[in-house]
């Protein structure tokens, strides 16, 4: 039994991390569906929702005036849930130059403030994004490129992490980021995305459902929403957005706890996600999002198996089961590359663990994208 339990969760934990890469990488030079793009250019709304931004906000205007698009056929609009900091203030200037504000008097939350934005646009394509980010000039004509597809429905750019010296981030959570990114890329050659980046996301204005308040993953929901109705969701590497790298990996873990905390969410609101006569990326879903909320307990099954076999070549299995979270766990301390590693892995992976506690207790994800306050669970 113990040996059966073992082989079991070593399978699901190396076909997450492993063999599901490995598919899509055969797939998706075998049969791949490339997007038929072509230069357009459509009336478009760029949405940026916002809390408490003063440090970003005026940098994000100036950064949206500098975009490589007819002003005649971008709107930007600044949706703004309730700022306490000055931000509507800092906002004044740049209504005179055409932005858009649409100001909630009452704090409801990310979700609101984005169905508030896509209210107030008037562009065939929506661009989200929020505070933080700086775009390349060409963002834009490098998304809307993808529309000229008729199938597509909404495209995710590429956030681009930098470290302090302003290069793409090479520590532990650059690495993770960039794996991440290779898995979409792969995704979207065979059909859709499981989701997309929320900093940096074109959708059709049409196909836009307002989201429920309190959506925890704006970001997955409306491009899976859209994948549903016939869509597809595409991954386009061409545009880029920056960011700065999480290098606190406490905050990194508290904004990860709350991304999975929001697939559980997900899941649980829309189970023909997992449906593959429903959904035509089921798989992508099943493999990507719902094996990383499995992981954790397949990595707890494996060593609690262990502790069953403790004879002959299994306790050596234990011994290196044991090193690795002794590995992890000296890399909460020191920074050593691999120890860094395994304790991000482990962390992460933990991550999923504490979402699920709170997405049980029916915590509040409240949204504040000010790197101080990544995530607030409130019982």
């Amino acid at each position: 039994m113990a040996e059966s339990v073992f082989w079991s969760a070593l399978l699901v934990v190396a076909y997450v991390y492993v063999g599901y890469p490995l598919a899509l990488l055969i797939w998706s030079r075998v049969a791949p569906r490339p997007v038929r793009k072509r230069d357009i250019e459509p009336a478009v709304s760029l949405v940026i929702a916002m809390h408490n931004e003063r440090d970003n906000v005026t940098r994000r205007m100036r950064d949206c005036a500098e975009l490589d698009y007819p002003a005649s056929k971008l709107q930007v609009v600044v949706s703004l849930d309730a700022p306490t900091d000055g931000t509507a203030e800092l906002l004044e200037p740049w209504k005179t130059s055409g932005v858009t504000v649409v100001e909630s008097a009452v704090r409801a939350g990310k979700a609101v403030a984005v169905n508030n934005g896509i209210a107030a646009a008037a562009g065939e394509i929506v661009l989200l994004t929020d505070a933080r980010q700086r775009f390349e000039p060409d963002v834009i004509r490098k998304l809307v490129a993808n529309f000229a597809d008729e199938s597509v429905g909404a495209v995710s750019g590429e956030l681009v992490l930098l470290d302090k010296e302003g290069n793409e981030a090479a520590d532990t959570v650059g690495m993770y980021w960039r794996y991440e990114k290779a898995l979409r890329f792969m995704e979207s050659a065979i059909h859709s995305v499981p989701g997309g980046t929320g900093s940096i996301i074109a959708i059709r204005r049409e196909l836009f459902t307002p989201l429920p308040a309190g959506t925890v993953l704006d970001d997955v929901l409306t491009p899976m929403r859209i994948v549903l109705g016939g869509k597809r969701a595409v991954f386009e590497p061409a545009a880029r957005a920056y960011d700065a790298a999480n290098l606190n990996l406490a905050l990194e873990y508290a904004r990860k706890k709350r991304t999975l905390m929001g697939n559980y969410e997900i899941f649980a609101a829309m189970p023909e996600l997992l449906a593959p006569w429903r959904n035509p990326i089921a798989w992508q879903m099943a493999s990507h999002k719902a094996g990383r909320l499995v992981v954790p307990w397949c990595l707890a099954a494996l060593i609690a198996a262990n502790l069953f076999l403790r004879h002959g070549i299994w306790l050596w299995v234990l011994a290196a089961q044991i090193a690795f979270y002794a590995l992890a766990l000296m890399g909460r301390f020191f920074p050593v590359r691999a120890a860094r590693v395994a304790y991000t892995f482990v962390l992460l992976n933990w991550a999923a663990v504490a979402g699920l506690y709170h997405f049980v207790r029916g915590h509040e994800a409240f949204w504040n994208v000010s790197r101080s306050e990544e995530m607030k669970c409130q019982a």
